[in-house]
Protein backbone atom coordinates (compact mmCIF):
# COMPACT_ATOMS: atom_id res chain seq x y z
CA UNK A 1 0.00 0.00 0.00
CA UNK A 2 1.02 3.60 -0.62
CA UNK A 3 -0.40 5.52 2.33
CA UNK A 4 -0.60 9.29 2.67
CA UNK A 5 -1.97 12.01 4.89
CA UNK A 6 -4.30 14.23 2.92
CA UNK A 7 -6.00 17.49 3.71
CA UNK A 8 -9.48 18.16 2.37
CA UNK A 9 -11.12 21.57 2.25
CA UNK A 10 -14.25 21.78 4.42
CA UNK A 11 -16.30 24.56 6.00
CA UNK A 12 -14.29 23.95 9.18
CA UNK A 13 -10.84 24.11 7.60
CA UNK A 14 -8.53 21.40 6.28
CA UNK A 15 -8.84 18.24 8.41
CA UNK A 16 -6.11 15.62 8.03
CA UNK A 17 -7.17 12.15 6.89
CA UNK A 18 -5.49 8.82 6.16
CA UNK A 19 -5.48 8.08 2.44
CA UNK A 20 -4.65 5.23 0.11
CA UNK A 21 -2.91 6.36 -3.07
CA UNK A 22 -4.43 4.99 -6.28
CA UNK A 23 -3.31 5.78 -9.83
CA UNK A 24 -4.97 9.20 -10.09
CA UNK A 25 -7.04 9.43 -6.92
CA UNK A 26 -6.95 9.00 -3.15
CA UNK A 27 -9.28 6.77 -1.13
CA UNK A 28 -10.23 7.80 2.42
CA UNK A 29 -9.58 4.48 4.14
CA UNK A 30 -11.43 5.28 7.36
CA UNK A 31 -14.63 6.40 5.65
CA UNK A 32 -14.40 3.55 3.15
CA UNK A 33 -14.16 1.13 6.07
CA UNK A 34 -17.26 2.72 7.61
CA UNK A 35 -19.04 2.20 4.29
CA UNK A 36 -17.95 -1.47 4.20
CA UNK A 37 -19.24 -2.11 7.71
CA UNK A 38 -22.51 -0.28 6.98
CA UNK A 39 -22.97 -2.29 3.78
CA UNK A 40 -22.55 -5.47 5.84
CA UNK A 41 -25.28 -4.33 8.24
CA UNK A 42 -22.91 -3.66 11.15
CA UNK A 43 -24.29 -1.42 13.89
CA UNK A 44 -22.21 1.51 15.19
CA UNK A 45 -20.23 1.25 11.97
CA UNK A 46 -18.59 4.69 12.29
CA UNK A 47 -17.24 4.04 15.78
CA UNK A 48 -16.05 0.59 14.78
CA UNK A 49 -14.33 1.98 11.69
CA UNK A 50 -12.47 4.48 13.87
CA UNK A 51 -11.19 1.61 15.98
CA UNK A 52 -10.31 -0.75 13.13
CA UNK A 53 -8.88 1.76 10.63
CA UNK A 54 -8.16 5.02 12.50
CA UNK A 55 -8.50 8.18 10.43
CA UNK A 56 -4.93 9.42 11.08
CA UNK A 57 -1.62 7.92 10.00
CA UNK A 58 -0.21 7.69 13.52
CA UNK A 59 -3.37 6.06 14.86
CA UNK A 60 -3.35 3.63 11.95
CA UNK A 61 0.29 2.66 12.55
CA UNK A 62 -0.32 2.25 16.27
CA UNK A 63 -3.16 -0.17 15.51
CA UNK A 64 -0.48 -2.42 13.93
CA UNK A 65 -1.27 -5.48 11.79
CA UNK A 66 -5.01 -5.45 12.46
CA UNK A 67 -5.35 -2.06 10.80
CA UNK A 68 -3.41 -3.23 7.74
CA UNK A 69 -5.60 -6.32 7.43
CA UNK A 70 -8.80 -4.29 7.77
CA UNK A 71 -7.57 -1.72 5.26
CA UNK A 72 -6.80 -4.49 2.77
CA UNK A 73 -10.30 -5.91 3.25
CA UNK A 74 -11.79 -2.45 2.74
CA UNK A 75 -9.89 -1.82 -0.47
CA UNK A 76 -10.79 -5.24 -1.87
CA UNK A 77 -14.50 -4.60 -1.21
CA UNK A 78 -14.37 -1.03 -2.45
CA UNK A 79 -12.54 -2.03 -5.66
CA UNK A 80 -15.36 -4.48 -6.42
CA UNK A 81 -18.24 -2.03 -5.95
CA UNK A 82 -16.40 1.33 -6.32
CA UNK A 83 -18.86 3.62 -4.50
CA UNK A 84 -18.05 7.33 -4.50
CA UNK A 85 -20.07 8.17 -1.39
CA UNK A 86 -20.56 6.68 2.07
CA UNK A 87 -23.87 5.98 3.85
CA UNK A 88 -24.23 9.64 4.85
CA UNK A 89 -22.97 11.00 1.53
CA UNK A 90 -19.39 11.22 2.77
CA UNK A 91 -16.84 11.52 -0.05
CA UNK A 92 -14.79 8.33 -0.22
CA UNK A 93 -12.68 8.96 -3.31
CA UNK A 94 -10.93 12.22 -4.26
CA UNK A 95 -9.16 13.16 -7.47
CA UNK A 96 -5.52 13.84 -6.63
CA UNK A 97 -5.79 17.49 -7.68
CA UNK A 98 -8.62 18.14 -5.18
CA UNK A 99 -6.62 17.31 -2.05
CA UNK A 100 -3.35 18.39 -0.49
CA UNK A 101 -0.85 15.70 0.40
CA UNK A 102 1.16 16.80 3.41
CA UNK A 103 3.99 14.96 5.13
CA UNK A 104 2.68 11.39 5.45
CA UNK A 105 3.28 11.19 9.22
CA UNK A 106 2.78 14.71 10.65
CA UNK A 107 3.31 13.89 14.33
CA UNK A 108 5.78 11.03 14.81
CA UNK A 109 6.84 10.23 18.39
CA UNK A 110 10.43 10.86 17.31
CA UNK A 111 12.65 11.37 14.28
CA UNK A 112 16.22 10.14 14.54
CA UNK A 113 18.73 10.37 11.73
CA UNK A 114 21.60 7.92 11.46
CA UNK A 115 24.93 8.22 9.68
CA UNK A 116 25.13 4.94 7.80
CA UNK A 117 26.73 5.57 4.38
CA UNK A 118 30.50 5.32 4.55
CA UNK A 119 31.09 7.35 1.39
CA UNK A 120 29.18 10.34 2.78
CA UNK A 121 30.79 10.03 6.21
CA UNK A 122 34.25 9.81 4.69
CA UNK A 123 33.70 12.82 2.46
CA UNK A 124 32.62 14.94 5.42
CA UNK A 125 35.63 14.03 7.55
CA UNK A 126 37.98 14.46 4.59
CA UNK A 127 36.86 18.06 4.23
CA UNK A 128 38.06 18.58 7.81
CA UNK A 129 41.31 16.78 7.08
CA UNK A 130 40.41 13.89 9.37
CA UNK A 131 39.89 10.13 8.92
CA UNK A 132 36.63 8.43 9.82
CA UNK A 133 36.76 7.77 13.59
CA UNK A 134 37.09 4.07 14.43
CA UNK A 135 34.00 4.41 16.66
CA UNK A 136 31.86 4.90 13.55
CA UNK A 137 32.55 1.28 12.62
CA UNK A 138 31.68 0.08 16.12
CA UNK A 139 28.15 1.46 16.56
CA UNK A 140 25.43 3.12 14.48
CA UNK A 141 25.33 6.73 15.65
CA UNK A 142 22.48 9.18 15.17
CA UNK A 143 21.15 12.59 16.16
CA UNK A 144 17.66 13.65 17.13
CA UNK A 145 15.63 15.88 14.82
CA UNK A 146 12.74 18.17 15.62
CA UNK A 147 9.35 16.82 14.58
CA UNK A 148 7.37 20.08 14.41
CA UNK A 149 8.85 21.31 11.11
CA UNK A 150 8.02 18.36 8.87
CA UNK A 151 7.09 19.15 5.28
CA UNK A 152 5.51 17.03 2.58
CA UNK A 153 6.08 16.79 -1.14
CA UNK A 154 5.13 19.68 -3.44
CA UNK A 155 5.62 22.04 -0.47
CA UNK A 156 7.92 25.05 -0.53
CA UNK A 157 10.67 25.17 2.07
CA UNK A 158 11.65 28.65 3.22
CA UNK A 159 15.29 29.64 3.23
CA UNK A 160 16.10 30.43 6.88
CA UNK A 161 17.66 33.74 7.84
CA UNK A 162 20.63 32.12 9.58
CA UNK A 163 22.34 30.51 6.57
CA UNK A 164 24.01 31.30 3.28
CA UNK A 165 24.78 27.61 2.60
CA UNK A 166 21.49 25.78 2.09
CA UNK A 167 21.92 22.07 1.38
CA UNK A 168 19.79 19.02 0.66
CA UNK A 169 20.39 15.44 1.83
CA UNK A 170 19.07 12.39 0.00
CA UNK A 171 17.97 9.73 2.49
CA UNK A 172 15.83 6.63 2.89
CA UNK A 173 13.64 6.58 6.01
CA UNK A 174 11.99 3.67 7.79
CA UNK A 175 8.80 4.05 9.83
CA UNK A 176 8.36 1.74 12.80
CA UNK A 177 5.09 -0.17 13.07
CA UNK A 178 5.84 -1.99 16.29
CA UNK A 179 7.63 -1.37 19.54
CA UNK A 180 9.70 -3.04 22.19
CA UNK A 181 13.01 -3.01 24.00
CA UNK A 182 16.21 -4.96 23.49
CA UNK A 183 15.07 -6.03 20.03
CA UNK A 184 17.73 -8.15 18.31
CA UNK A 185 18.62 -7.23 14.76
CA UNK A 186 17.43 -10.68 13.64
CA UNK A 187 13.86 -9.75 14.62
CA UNK A 188 13.91 -6.01 14.01
CA UNK A 189 12.54 -6.14 10.46
CA UNK A 190 9.21 -7.23 11.98
CA UNK A 191 8.96 -3.76 13.53
CA UNK A 192 9.24 -1.84 10.24
CA UNK A 193 5.89 -0.55 8.97
CA UNK A 194 7.15 1.03 5.77
CA UNK A 195 9.54 3.34 3.97
CA UNK A 196 9.56 6.87 2.63
CA UNK A 197 11.93 9.44 1.10
CA UNK A 198 13.62 11.97 3.38
CA UNK A 199 15.29 15.31 2.64
CA UNK A 200 17.25 16.45 5.68
CA UNK A 201 17.74 20.14 4.89
CA UNK A 202 20.99 21.54 6.25
CA UNK A 203 22.36 25.00 7.02
CA UNK A 204 25.98 24.06 6.43
CA UNK A 205 27.63 27.24 7.60
CA UNK A 206 25.73 27.28 10.89
CA UNK A 207 26.23 23.53 11.30
CA UNK A 208 29.99 23.95 10.94
CA UNK A 209 30.08 26.63 13.64
CA UNK A 210 27.83 24.71 16.02
CA UNK A 211 29.87 21.55 15.81
CA UNK A 212 33.03 23.34 16.83
CA UNK A 213 31.54 22.90 20.31
CA UNK A 214 31.51 19.09 19.68
CA UNK A 215 27.76 18.91 20.20
CA UNK A 216 25.04 18.55 17.62
CA UNK A 217 24.10 18.95 14.87
CA UNK A 218 21.43 21.26 16.25
CA UNK A 219 19.85 24.39 14.72
CA UNK A 220 21.80 23.80 11.52
CA UNK A 221 19.68 20.70 10.92
CA UNK A 222 16.43 20.54 12.84
CA UNK A 223 14.62 23.61 11.51
CA UNK A 224 12.92 21.65 8.71
CA UNK A 225 12.80 18.15 7.22
CA UNK A 226 10.76 16.84 4.29
CA UNK A 227 9.24 13.36 4.09
CA UNK A 228 7.12 11.81 1.40
CA UNK A 229 5.45 11.73 -0.94
CA UNK A 230 3.85 8.83 0.96
CA UNK A 231 4.76 5.76 3.00
CA UNK A 232 5.07 2.49 1.11
CA UNK A 233 4.31 -0.45 3.38
CA UNK A 234 7.17 -2.88 3.99
CA UNK A 235 5.46 -5.77 2.21
CA UNK A 236 5.76 -3.88 -1.09
CA UNK A 237 9.52 -3.29 -0.81
CA UNK A 238 11.06 -6.66 -1.58
CA UNK A 239 14.64 -5.56 -0.87
CA UNK A 240 15.08 -2.26 1.02
CA UNK A 241 18.83 -2.87 0.89
CA UNK A 242 18.88 -2.48 -2.89
CA UNK A 243 17.04 0.69 -3.89
CA UNK A 244 18.35 3.20 -6.40
CA UNK A 245 18.44 6.73 -4.98
CA UNK A 246 18.76 9.92 -7.05
CA UNK A 247 18.51 13.67 -6.58
CA UNK A 248 17.77 16.13 -9.35
CA UNK A 249 18.08 19.87 -8.94
CA UNK A 250 16.06 21.84 -11.51
CA UNK A 251 15.92 18.63 -13.56
CA UNK A 252 19.69 18.05 -13.53
CA UNK A 253 21.02 14.86 -11.96
CA UNK A 254 23.25 15.75 -9.00
CA UNK A 255 23.19 12.60 -6.88
CA UNK A 256 23.04 8.90 -7.62
CA UNK A 257 23.48 6.02 -5.17
CA UNK A 258 21.93 2.85 -3.81
CA UNK A 259 20.76 1.76 -0.38
CA UNK A 260 23.00 -1.32 -0.69
CA UNK A 261 25.88 0.93 0.38
CA UNK A 262 24.52 1.39 3.90
CA UNK A 263 27.19 0.17 6.33
CA UNK A 264 24.55 -0.10 9.06
CA UNK A 265 21.16 -1.68 8.32
CA UNK A 266 17.85 -0.47 9.71
CA UNK A 267 17.71 -3.69 11.73
CA UNK A 268 21.03 -2.83 13.38
CA UNK A 269 19.81 0.70 14.04
CA UNK A 270 16.67 -0.62 15.76
CA UNK A 271 18.74 -3.00 17.84
CA UNK A 272 20.93 -0.11 18.97
CA UNK A 273 18.00 2.23 19.66
CA UNK A 274 16.16 -0.36 21.72
CA UNK A 275 19.18 -1.33 23.83
CA UNK A 276 17.85 -1.07 27.40
CA UNK A 277 15.32 1.42 26.03
CA UNK A 278 12.01 1.24 24.19
CA UNK A 279 11.03 2.09 20.64
CA UNK A 280 7.43 2.87 19.67
CA UNK A 281 5.15 2.56 16.63
CA UNK A 282 5.35 5.65 14.47
CA UNK A 283 8.97 6.51 15.16
CA UNK A 284 10.94 7.51 12.06
CA UNK A 285 14.53 6.44 11.41
CA UNK A 286 16.61 8.17 8.73
CA UNK A 287 19.39 6.30 6.94
CA UNK A 288 21.69 9.28 6.71
CA UNK A 289 22.84 10.68 3.39
CA UNK A 290 23.69 8.36 0.53
CA UNK A 291 27.11 8.85 -1.07
CA UNK A 292 27.06 11.95 -3.36
CA UNK A 293 23.67 12.75 -1.83
CA UNK A 294 24.38 16.32 -0.73
CA UNK A 295 25.86 19.53 -2.03
CA UNK A 296 28.50 19.34 0.69
CA UNK A 297 30.14 16.40 -1.07
CA UNK A 298 29.75 17.89 -4.53
CA UNK A 299 30.66 21.47 -3.59
CA UNK A 300 27.47 22.54 -5.33
CA UNK A 301 24.95 24.60 -3.45
CA UNK A 302 21.20 25.07 -3.56
CA UNK A 303 20.07 28.54 -4.65
CA UNK A 304 16.81 30.37 -3.97
CA UNK A 305 14.09 29.09 -6.30
CA UNK A 306 15.73 25.72 -6.93
CA UNK A 307 13.50 22.65 -7.24
CA UNK A 308 14.84 19.58 -5.42
CA UNK A 309 13.49 16.22 -6.61
CA UNK A 310 14.63 13.28 -4.50
CA UNK A 311 13.61 9.87 -5.82
CA UNK A 312 13.95 6.38 -4.38
CA UNK A 313 13.10 3.30 -6.41
CA UNK A 314 9.72 1.71 -5.62
CA UNK A 315 8.77 4.64 -3.35
CA UNK A 316 8.41 7.84 -5.33
CA UNK A 317 9.62 11.41 -5.77
CA UNK A 318 9.82 13.98 -2.99
CA UNK A 319 9.67 17.49 -4.46
CA UNK A 320 10.39 20.76 -2.65
CA UNK A 321 11.21 24.20 -3.97
CA UNK A 322 13.34 26.62 -1.93
CA UNK A 323 11.76 30.02 -1.40
CA UNK A 324 13.72 32.92 0.03
CA UNK A 325 11.82 35.77 1.72
CA UNK A 326 11.36 38.61 -0.71
CA UNK A 327 11.45 36.54 -3.88
CA UNK A 328 8.35 36.09 -6.02
CA UNK A 329 6.53 32.84 -5.19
Amino acid sequence: MRLCTLEVRTNLGWPQRLGLILSDSVLDLNLATAWRLWADGTSCYEQLANALVPPTMLGFIQAEQRALDEAAATFERWATERPDLGPNDETLLYPRDEVRLITPLPNPPSLRDFYSFEQHVGAGFAKRGEPIPPEWYEMPVYYKCATHGLLGSETDVRWPSFTERFDYELELAAVLGGGGSNVPASKASDLIFGYTVMNDFSARDLQRREMQVRLGPAKGKDWATALGPWIVTADEISDPANLDMTARINGELWSSGNSRDMHWSFEQMIEYLSLDDEVFPGEIIGSGTVGTGSGLELDRWIQPGDLMELEIEHIGVLRNRVIKPGMAE
